[in-house]
């Protein structure tokens, strides 16, 4: 056949492997309301593997990459999950009748709660500088008054914390949560708070905004000293797949230095020294290796994010140093074993990496 007969006739293997995904989407969402209507859960990890390990087999069997084939097939896995996800948290949504506010709601993650509460049918009202005043939604969050069934606070750090005073005063009677990345800036708000009789509590998404599918996803709750309102939190997330971790305030900061501090510290390092190595990006990019490539990769969403907030998060974190302490420490015992030409103590160093790595699997 001639090089347009093949095109056309992969055009028509094309079309056929449209028509397929959207029949298996048709069959996926029935078996969403299916587990809805049994109160099945949404996901059934034991069914994904005997999916995966089949179509591992049966790419083998026909002479197809089974690499390739896995990938396709969790690709439609995560895309069917992110479809029962959402149709579960519409259809079990508690939110009909209730009112909520998002301070802060035209940023990144304030708009991700001002979805996923409008997702619940919470009749949503969006508070934030950047705005115009409008219909449910007010550039100065004091005008729209504190009579909702829930608060969230997503402003800056520094602005949250005054936030948090602020409405400590004002005695909102719905649930009050803030979504800070460090809880060391609100911990004084919050008590007022809670001194103040209000029902408060803090989270900690620890996903981004584009996250679309909660399932493998952390999210942080903070109890403050208000166990039901704790609780109430934790409820409204009831219907997705979100992973619910609880931690102390303190614990949470400590533990941030290393989870957020750490890494954040690392990738501006490694982006930084490139930038600053006098090599241009396109030569290093043609001598791109597996490691390199991987890491040029956290590197650049770090690079994109916000770089304000990753001030914040370092310098705002009263055990921010220690990480950034011990960061730097390393880097000098990798020099020194180098340039000693010391193989055994960098040997060492890998070794003691490679069993800790291993205690976190």
């Amino acid at each position: 056949m001639s090089l347009d007969e093949l095109r056309t006739n992969l055009s028509a293997v094309d079309r056929r492997l449209v028509e397929l995904i959207a029949e298996r989407q048709r069959i996926v969402s029935e078996i969403g309301q299916s587990k809805l209507s049994s109160g099945t859960g949404t996901r059934d990890y034991a069914r994904e593997k005997d999916v995966l390990d089949m179509g591992r087999a049966q790419a083998a069997e026909m002479g197809v990459d089974p690499d390739l084939v896995e990938g396709m097939l969790e690709m439609l896995i995560r895309t069917s999950l992110e479809s029962q996800e959402r149709d579960r948290v519409v259809a079990e949504g508690i939110g009909d009748g209730r009112h909520a506010l998002v301070i802060g709601g035209a940023g990144k993650m304030g708009r991700w709660f001002v979805d996923f509460f409008a997702s619940q049918g919470f009749a949503t009202t969006v508070a934030d500088p950047t705005l115009e005043n409008g219909p449910n939604v007010f550039k100065t969050w004091t005008d729209a008054g504190v009579d909702f069934d829930v608060i969230v606070v997503a402003a800056p750090l520094a602005v949250s914390g005054r936030i948090l005073a602020q409405l400590a005063v004002l005695k909102p009677k719905g649930l009050i949560f803030d979504i800070g990345s460090l809880k060391s800036p609100l911990i004084d708000g919050l008590k007022e708070l809670l001194a103040a009789g209000c029902r408060v509590t803090s989270l900690h998404p620890m996903y981004g905004p584009d996250t679309r599918l909660l399932s493998g996803r952390h999210l942080i709750f903070c109890d403050v000293g208000d166990a039901d309102a704790t609780a109430a939190a934790k409820e409204l997330f009831a219907a997705t797949m979100v992973d619910q971790l609880d931690m102390g305030l303190e614990d949470h900061d400590r533990l941030i230095a290393y989870v957020l501090g750490l890494s954040h510290a690392l990738n501006i390092a490694f982006f930084t020294a490139l930038a600053e190595s006098g090599e241009a990006a396109p030569k290093l990019a043609q001598l791109s290796s597996t490691t390199f490539d991987s890491q040029l990769l956290v590197s650049a969403a770090v690079a994109q994010d916000n770089p304000h907030l990753y001030f914040e998060i370092q310098n705002l974190n009263k055990f921010g140093l220690g990480p950034l302490d011990a960061l730097c420490e390393a880097a000098g015992r990798i020099r020194e074993s180098v340039a000693g030409g010391n193989e055994a103590a960098f040997v060492e160093l890998m070794q003691k990496g490679r069993d800790y790595l291993a205690l976190r699997r």
